[in-house]
């Protein structure tokens, strides 16, 4: 599986959403802000909407899990998966083995 790398870096993606923090003020609302400065960097709204409401979770101001903690579950389900690989190679292996040994036993 290919790792895809973001077409925008980290620090585009700080800098767009302090840019919607800093201007918010000068427009009608948050959404105005945003897709007024997605324009400029050339993202879609709904991007850099997600962005911002990353940020706001990284900060503390709204509900859900943080950047850290999405991270550490992705990692931990990464490792829950590769051991449940694990074990079915382990069970089907100790099958296998078995069902051998029983093969040598009757011609024996």
């Amino acid at each position: 599986m290919t790792k895809h790398s973001p077409p925008f870096s980290p620090e585009v993606r700080e800098r767009a959403v302090r840019l919607v923090r800093e201007h918010e003020s000068e427009h009608g609302s948050q959404w105005a802000a945003i897709q007024s400065i997605a324009a400029k960097i050339g993202c879609s709204g709904e991007t850099l909407r997600n962005w911002v409401r990353q940020a706001e979770r990284d900060r503390g101001v709204r509900a859900g899990p943080t950047t850290e903690e999405s991270e550490r579950i992705e990692a931990l389900e990464r490792e829950n998966r590769e051991l449940r690989q694990a074990n079915e190679i382990l069970r089907k292996a100790s099958a296998y083995f078995a069902q051998a040994e029983l093969d040598r036993r009757f011609r024996s």
